[in-house]
Parts: C-alpha cells; structure tokens; sequence
C-alpha cells in the first residue's frame, strides 16, 4: 500500500460501505439490551468495508458478573482458555500485555490454518474493550480484525454480562462472502459459548452476585 498512489475521497465513497451492526439486532439479544448497547456498537464495532471485505457482530449473554468476564476476555496471553481450536499460545519473553504486543497461535488440526501472528491493538480495562488484528501465519483470514466488548447488566437485582464480537476479513479467493461470514461466525460462537460456561462457573464457585 505504501507504493501506490492514495485513493481520492470521491472514489473512496463510491467503493466502500458502512457496516450496519448498530441498526441490526442479534438474534441472541433483547431490544432492551441492544438499545442499550446501540452506542457502543456504533463507536467500537463499526467498520469501513470495501470489495472482497465482510464482517459480522456476535452477541453472548452470561450469567456472571462482568468483571469476571473481563477477567478472561482481557488475557491477549492466552486465549485458549476459551478459545477452541487453538493448541496453544505463545508470547515473547518479557511480555508486557499494552497495545502493540505480539501472540503466536498454534491451531489444531482440521482447520483451514496452522499458525496465526497476532497483535493486539487495543485494551481499555475501564471500558472493557479489546482488539486485535492478524498479522502473519499460515491461515486463510487475511487482513482479519477483530473488537471484543464487554457489557454489564444490573435489573432488579439481576446481574449479567453481554459480550459483544465482531470482526472485519478480506473474503478468500473462491468463497463467497457468505461461505466466509458463516465460518468466521461458527468459529466465534463456540468460543463466546464457552467464555459463557467458564465465566459462570467461575460465578458460581466465588458466589458472586449473577442470575
């Protein structure tokens, strides 16, 4: 990119798109918690999409605290402890978790990839938001970023958490944009499903609050 001529603002508005995820609500979520969360999507999950791009918004809700969640969500070091699919993770010695560290990911067998670099690109503990985006490996997500928040919720005593993921890919050459989506999304499910269990057994070996 650092080679080629910039792209005029005119051309850019014609050949990119605005994702829409703030006025789609997740079929996981109510419209009293997507209103809610209408803000954070709009400033966090929100993307610029040109040809041969998607992207997607995944919502889980968990029945545990939200700082409990965000104690596993927030550890770029290792995300295999919910994260399927990975044989483990490795950092660098020294490492430091602040934005621009590095991770090497193994992935198991069966998948379409065997390592993936990553980088995280962002990490706000007040404000529970994290980010990263893949930068080398062998794997077929190129260009792939990814935001994950978390949200609590307190009604009537309750409390919960909705995590909210989303990411942006370039499609692979011979899939369509839907073949890509429906992998991306499959993968990312399963891995907030089992955030979803960890965490609220977690919750309920501590006690703490929870539905």
């Amino acid at each position: 990119m650092a080679d080629s001529e910039p792209i005029r603002e005119e051309e850019q508005e014609t050949h990119t798109t605005t994702t829409l995820h703030h006025q789609m609500i997740p079929s996981e979520l109510t419209q009293d918690e997507f209103a809610e969360l209408t803000d954070s999507i709009t400033e966090f999950h929100t993307y610029q999409l040109g040809p041969g791009r998607c992207s997607s918004l995944l919502a889980q809700r968990i029945q545990s605290p939200p700082e409990t969640v965000w104690s596993v969500v927030r550890r770029f070091d290792r995300p295999q402890i919910y994260k399927h699919f990975i044989k483990r993770c490795s950092v660098e010695e020294g490492f430091e978790m602040r934005v621009g560290s590095t991770r090497y990911v193994d992935v198991i067998s069966g998948l379409p990839a065997n390592t993936s670099r990553e980088r995280l690109d962002l990490l706000d503990d007040e404000r529970r938001v994290t980010g990263f985006s893949i930068t080398g490996g062998e794997h077929r997500l190129r260009n792939y970023k990814s935001v994950t928040t978390v949200h609590g919720f307190e009604r009537d005593g309750r409390i919960w958490t909705v995590v909210l993921e989303s990411y942006v890919v370039d499609v692979p050459e011979g899939n369509t944009e839907e073949d890509t989506r429906l992998f991306a999304d499959t993968v990312i499910k399963l891995n907030l499903q089992k955030l979803a269990s960890i965490t609220e057994g977690m919750n309920r070996s501590s006690g703490d609050g929870g539905i």
